[in-house]
């Protein structure tokens, strides 16, 4: 699960973007202030940052470039209520990966914190075959394999196996898989996932994949 770094000192918009970020499938950490941002970015234990400019002790572009000066390549958007040119500029310039201006909607912040989460992984993983016990995914020609049969799986379906190989022995619950593979436009109460992984079970094997009451899922590798 991807931690992401909320500083944002305003009460009600700081946990409008943590819950928001926690239904999608991340473990959002809030702080208030410029010291706690950096202490936090600089610890190595984040996947992103979300920054807010004004803050009560300090600029938020003094925590970007102390970041940036510290060596750290963490992903930061910023996300403020000074949208000029100026400060777009100087955040971009500054190290920022990103620059979204207040007021916002939340379902254009999550789709940039996926894209940056995504090229960070990317750039991380240039695996292109998965391989967890007889499964086999070969990600460039979109091939899966058990025990070397091919089996055939829709777009959707190897979607899904590909995070659950991504993510073997870990229990990843209903949320999680829904944003992960259908997106941020869906349907919590929806039912997509369990029929999925019945798909699943089917075609690869029905003791690969268990459920975790109360969570979720877990791939058994």
């Amino acid at each position: 699960m991807s931690g992401v770094l909320v500083v944002e000192d305003e009460a009600r918009i700081a946990s409008f973007v943590a819950k928001g970020l926690k239904a999608a499938g991340y473990a959002p950490t809030v702080v208030g202030t410029a010291r706690e941002a950096l202490d936090l970015a600089l610890t190595g234990e984040l996947d992103l940052m979300v920054l807010d400019i004004t803050l009560p002790d300090g600029d938020g572009f003094d925590v970007l470039r102390r970041l940036r000066a510290a060596g750290s390549r963490l992903p930061v958007i910023i996300l403020t209520a000074r949208s000029s040119v100026e400060d777009t500029v100087a955040g971009l310039e500054g190290g920022a990966d990103d620059y979204m201006a207040k007021p916002f909607r939340f379902e254009e912040l999550l789709a940039r914190v996926r894209l940056r989460l995504r090229t960070e992984q990317d750039a991380a993983d240039d695996t292109t075959v998965l391989r967890r016990g007889s499964v086999t995914l070969d990600l460039r020609a979109r091939r899966a394999t058990v025990d070397g049969r091919v089996v055939d799986l829709s777009a959707r379906e190897f979607a899904l196996a590909e995070t659950f190989l991504r993510n073997a022995g870990t229990a990843l619950s209903r949320e999680q898989l829904l944003s992960r593979v259908w997106g941020y436009d869906f349907d919590p109460s929806s039912n997509v996932v369990d029929v999925y992984v019945r798909y699943l079970r089917t075609k690869l094997d029905p003791d690969l994949i268990t459920t975790v009451r109360g969570v979720g899922y877990r791939f058994e590798a």
